[in-house]
């Protein structure tokens, strides 16, 4: 049974200003599993910016409730390359609340736009 389902876009260059404006704001948004590839670069804006979009759909999916903090949801890649959604903290206890035992999430970037889509599957 699908318990939510959120949709979100980001344009890219705008995020990339939001990050260069605040410096701080990466560490807010971001593990630093996210913030870097696996051989220790950072990881590009447009796919940072997607992986913020994941963020947005994600607590669409949940009914967007206040208090959940941005790094308790995490975009990691599977041994295949597809996206998957880590949940600690306050992102789990809301998922528990509303019986959420899997997620699916659909990451994308072109023409300056990045979007994601995630299912809530109870």
């Amino acid at each position: 049974m699908i318990v939510g389902v959120g949709i979100d876009v980001a344009g890219i260059d705008r995020f990339a200003k939001a990050m260069e404006r605040t410096p701080r704001l990466a560490a807010r948004l971001f593990t630093a599993g996210e913030l870097l590839l696996p051989d220790g670069r950072r990881r590009g804006v447009a796919s940072l910016a997607a992986r913020f979009a994941a963020k947005e759909a994600l607590a669409k999916a949940l009914g967007a409730p206040g208090g959940l903090s941005w790094t308790d949801a995490e975009v990691v890649r599977d041994a295949d390359g597809r996206p998957r959604l880590v949940v600690r903290g306050s992102v789990a206890a809301r998922a528990a609340e509303l019986g959420v035992r899997a997620w699916h999430v659909s990451l994308s970037h072109d023409a300056g736009v990045a979007s994601a889509v995630v299912i809530a599957e109870g």
